[in-house]
């Protein structure tokens, strides 16, 4: 199993932070209003410089609509966890109807052996 340091998280979280916000098309200024955080705080947790508290984590994830899973994914090495962030990646294109759907047609999956 590999471990991984400090430095190498919060350079991929940053990573993570970023093309989200990007996508948002949120400035850093913006964000760190949003977070009620410095600017630059917010600077140099997109670079990997600083890390996150677990309270900044879930605010980042709420607010930017991050999957859980896609913040984690570089780390899983478990294949069956990698397959299921794919899907949630996948998902995560989808409009709400549509992953009703998808939801509604996993449920009866084991129904169909």
């Amino acid at each position: 199993m590999e471990n991984f340091s400090k430095e190498t998280i919060d350079k991929t979280f940053g990573k993570v932070f970023k093309e989200y916000r990007i996508k948002k098309k949120m400035t850093q200024a913006q964000l760190a209003e949003e977070l009620d955080v410095s600017e630059k705080f917010i600077s140099r947790v997109e670079t990997g410089k600083s890390g996150v508290r677990k309270e900044t984590l879930i605010n980042y994830i709420n607010l930017l609509g991050i999957p859980p899973a896609v913040i984690y994914k570089e780390f899983i090495n478990n294949e069956e966890l990698k397959a299921q962030i794919e899907l949630v990646e996948k998902a995560g294109s989808l409009s709400t109807k549509q992953i009703e759907f998808l939801c509604a047609l996993i449920e009866i999956l084991p129904l169909l052996k």
